[in-house]
């Protein structure tokens, strides 16, 4: 999943710290910042009322190291290509299918990713949204640009680009330019990949994950250009600001997040209630409309108006994207990949 409004996120979340006297549990929820609204579980909140604490994480490797350093909460809100690392640190526990009462609206592609399965009706990861990377552009500063990845390395726009701080976004994307897998990489492929890194970081005015700070420097004219995920897009478009979310040749990133129960959660009824409440198809429209993300619902696609759909970029289907995107999944380099990425950023 990726941020939102870090505003917004930073509002609601307050909603989630006021806990009515004499409240036995409360429900703390791991999750990227906008994500915490009470918008996305108003069934829960009426069940349980102010039963949920909220804390929130830039990314999701933020989030990894967090939890493995001992943070304790019971559910948390990681992407797919994630859940494999979650595993093999015995961070993470099964969660059982027959308990979720909508598990069955999952369109099938979600439901079916093989990272996920835990045998016998369990899952690892709740799928829960998905979503496109891409560059988002000021169609009055750029002009007719070439529609790939290559826009971001143009010297044209040097210090007017910003891409994001990410192993599973800026390093995949030098990937799939100069020719290499992505997600299976050997040694000399990932120097390739370091190289074409090297080339873009004296162009770029950053790294980063604060989509809030992208935007409003978008708006400005300070940057002309940023990989972005699609919340940035719908957001800029409200304020009528002319910008395009690109169909690269080589394809956007398609990305799927979800939720997963903690190993050592002391909530478990709870964390399943809530869960029940974010698969209800209101909940799922809510992200859509909100943040032009996708649902893993189709239930939750089912409520909003094909016209509304066609605004955000968003086929009724995630199968439709699929065929045109390159789907973000597991990365047998990770590591290897994060310490060059580093590396790159310094100067190295």
């Amino acid at each position: 999943m990726k941020p939102a409004s870090a505003l917004l996120g930073a509002a609601a979340s307050l909603a989630f710290l006021t806990l009515p006297a004499g409240a036995a549990e409360k429900l703390t929820y791991f999750t990227w910042s906008g994500y915490e609204l009470p918008d996305f579980n108003q069934s829960f909140l009426a069940a349980h009322p102010g039963a949920v604490d909220a804390s929130t994480f830039g990314d999701d490797d933020d989030a990894f190291t967090k939890v493995k350093a001992g943070f304790h909460p019971d559910l948390a809100h990681p992407c797919y290509d994630k859940i494999a690392r979650w595993r093999k640190e015995d961070l993470i526990q099964p969660i059982d299918t027959k308990r979720l009462k909508n598990w069955n609206a999952i369109f099938p592609v979600f439901r079916k990713l093989p990272d996920i399965d835990a045998g016998d009706g369990k899952v690892w990861m709740v799928p829960w949204d998905w979503g496109n990377t891409s560059i988002l552009y000021r169609t009055d500063l750029v002009k007719d640009p070439e529609q790939s990845w290559n826009l971001l390395w143009d010297k044209t726009y040097a210090g007017r680009m910003a891409t994001i701080d990410a192993v599973h976004d800026t390093p995949v994307v030098a990937a799939l330019l100069t020719g290499v897998s992505p997600f299976d990489m050997t040694d000399a492929e990932m120097n390739k990949v370091a190289d074409k890194l090297r080339e873009q970081r004296p162009l770029l005015r950053g790294y980063t994950t604060d989509m809030t700070s992208v935007e409003q420097s978008l708006a400005s004219g300070e940057l002309v250009m940023a990989m972005t995920w699609n919340a940035s897009a719908t957001a800029l478009r409200k304020q009528n600001v002319p910008v395009t979310f690109m169909k690269p040749k080589e394809g956007m990133l398609t990305w799927a997040c979800g939720m997963v129960l903690l190993k050592d959660s002391k909530n478990v009824d709870l964390a399943y209630d809530f869960i029940n409440s974010r698969l209800e198809p209101a909940s799922g429209k809510s992200l859509i409309e909100q943040y032009g993300y996708g649902s893993a619902s189709k239930a939750a696609f089912d409520l909003v108006p094909k016209d509304k759909l066609q605004e955000l970029q968003l086929p009724d289907d995630p199968e439709t994207v699929l065929k045109t995107t390159v789907f973000t999944g597991p990365m047998k380099q990770s590591d290897g990949l994060a310490k060059m990425f580093e590396k790159v950023k310094a100067g190295g």
